[in-house]
């Protein structure tokens, strides 16, 4: 329970970039209404104010510059009057010093001149603010309070001695403001919304490649190199040309990963090797150094006796010269299979794969250890006698089954059988050589392989054994990368080993 609460707030500390862009376009949209809204109520009447001002001053320099020119009265000034009062919404009044309506915007001018009057001597209730006061005119805000309404006036005198007034309504301005707010307000809601819907497609559209980019680089931190950023467009931005550089870095590394790791393998097999050649080297001289001890005695010992004649006899002699030559040969034989063990487990010993009759080989090796099973009183079951061709090296094999059937017989007992049989597995043959006599303890049929392991060293001795045979048999096999083996019958032993078989 703790761990899903801590995964929980892990996960919310963690955020979401397409929230905080959706936030960030949202919000500037928000600011941008607000920003309007406060201009508009603070700035609005100002610069409406401002402009219409501006409107005024500039219809008294177009009208002074007709009054100067003596074209007030004349029709081409006509169009000229009559946009600039209907443009700006100016009404308008030309007198002359005699108080005589020169040119005039209304439909009564007289009620306008009475106006004009008024203000200029002070006698309307009107609240006056006057905005610009020069030489030959001056612009004042003024109020109606009884009807509310507020002016801009302009009053003045023009370059010929006319006096003019000009008059532009500013049309509750206030009023107008507040209108403007309150559709602005409306504008801004249906933009804000528009602008969170924008935002997150937006957003959405260019943190998704980040996504995917984040949980790549996550997968590659976790060596998972089948992860690949989907370029998509053909005309690649920023984030595309970074997804093909992480596509690019992935395989780098995974192939820099794949080198790193044969080297290392390569290097623990090295050092796998170099530690099992200095432990094999140890055990070789070990085991040698133990095997020859007792033969080298024993020709020590006979030797001395020949020397000092402790039997002068003929008979004792030729036993003493029996028993070391005896001794010589089995160390002669013994350094011969040390030498062909080392030859194979050291890679040295070429293997040559030919097609033979693994049948024709079996009957001379059977044939030329006849005299020895006549001598035990062994019967060997004849294996069957048509021809089967593998694929092996002949010599090797042949040193297989005589190590086979030569172990066979020292350890054959009542009834004293051998049996040679064959049995085809596809293409692959198994041939076992079987005797009758004691099995081999569960605790050493893996054992029996090592070199110079005996299960009963007494009655290995007593044939004159070395217990290098199975390892030269190992050694075979393992250089035919086939396999061989051991197994226990109530009766007997088994020992097996497979080729590839030939064609006929």
């Amino acid at each position: 329970m703790k761990t899903s609460i801590a995964k929980l707030l892990k996960k919310r500390e963690k955020g979401s970039l397409t929230r905080e862009i959706a936030m960030i376009i949202s919000g500037m949209v928000v600011g941008t209404v607000l920003l309007c809204w406060l201009l508009n109520t603070v700035f609005l009447e100002r610069y409406y104010v401002l402009n219409k001002q501006g409107e005024l001053e500039e219809g008294f320099r177009v009208i002074d510059a007709a009054s100067a020119e003596g074209m007030l009265e004349d029709p081409r000034f006509d169009v000229a009057f009559d946009n600039l009062c209907a443009n700006g919404n100016i009404t308008v009044l030309i007198s002359g010093p005699d108080q005589a309506v020169v040119r005039s915007s209304v439909n009564d001018p007289k009620k306008m001149l009475i106006e004009f009057m008024d203000i200029i001597f002070g006698g309307t209730d009107e609240t006056v603010t006057t905005l610009v006061e020069k030489e030959f005119y001056m612009i004042e805000r003024r109020t109606d309070t009884r009807l509310n309404a507020e002016y801009l006036v302009l009053y003045g005198t023009l370059s010929n001695g006319d006096m003019i007034l000009m008059r532009s309504a500013l049309e509750s301005i206030r009023e107008s403001v507040k209108l403007s707010n309150k559709f602005l307000f409306y504008i801004g809601i249906f933009a804000i919304a528009v602008s969170v819907l924008v935002a997150v497609f937006v957003s959405r559209r260019v943190t998704n490649p980040v996504v995917e980019l984040t949980e790549l680089s996550k997968r590659m931190t976790e060596l998972d190199f089948d992860a690949k950023y989907a370029v998509r467009s053909v005309r690649q931005n920023e984030i595309d040309e970074l997804g093909t550089h992480m596509n690019e870095m992935s395989e780098t590394l995974e192939q820099t990963i794949s080198e790193l790791k044969s080297a290392n393998n390569q290097l623990l097999i090295d050092i796998e090797k170099k530690t099992k050649i200095d432990q094999m080297r140890k055990e070789f001289l070990s085991n040698v150094s133990h095997e020859l001890k007792t033969p080298l005695a024993l020709i020590q010992g006979y030797a001395e006796g020949l020397r000092e004649c402790i039997n002068e006899d003929a008979q004792s002699r030729d036993f003493y010269c029996e028993v070391i030559m005896d001794e010589a040969e089995k160390m002669n034989l013994m350094v011969k299979k040390l030498l062909t063990l080392n030859q194979l487990e050291s890679g040295g010993e070429t293997v040559t794969m030919e097609r033979f009759n693994l049948t024709e080989l079996i009957g001379g090796v059977i044939h030329s250890s006849g005299i020895l099973l006549e001598q035990n009183g062994i019967t060997v079951a004849e294996c069957p006698e048509e021809p089967l061709y593998v694929w092996a090296d002949e010599f090797m094999v042949e040193e297989v089954i005589t190590n086979y059937l030569s172990n066979a017989i020292h350890h054959a007992k009542d009834p004293k059988e051998i049996a040679v049989r064959y049995q085809a597995r596809g293409d692959i043959v198994r041939v076992s050589v079987f005797n009758t006599g004691e099995a081999i303890p569960e605790e050493d049929l893996e054992k029996i392989w090592n070199k110079f392991y005996k299960v009963d060293k007494a009655h290995t001795r007593e044939y004159g054994g070395s217990g290098i045979g199975l390892s030269i048999v190992k050694a075979v096999m393992e250089a035919f990368h086939r396999d061989c083996g051991v197994k226990n019958y109530q009766n007997g032993v088994e020992f097996w080993f497979e080729l590839d078989m030939g064609k006929h």
